[in-house]
């Protein structure tokens, strides 16, 4: 499994409906509205890059009122 954790920023004031919206994305293990440069922080599985990589494309940058994502895929040292 690939574990990341996905940066997100919204619309000004959107920051709860997007974190709502993304609760329901299948493989979004926690998602948490913080303070800072990004609104909301989401921790998504998936079975591998490729998978990951479709999971940010296809479905969490398709919720309305996201501006842009970043993501950090979790290292094992």
């Amino acid at each position: 499994m690939v574990h990341a954790y996905i940066l997100i920023q919204t619309a000004v004031g959107q920051s709860v409906d997007v974190a709502d919206a993304i609760r329901g994305v299948e493989g979004v293990t926690r998602v948490d509205a913080v303070t800072g440069p990004y609104d909301v922080v989401a921790m998504v599985e998936a079975r591998s890059v490729d998978d990951l990589g479709k999971l940010v494309l296809s479905q969490i940058q398709m919720i309305p009122n996201i501006t842009r994502t970043l993501t950090c895929p979790i290292i094992h040292l």
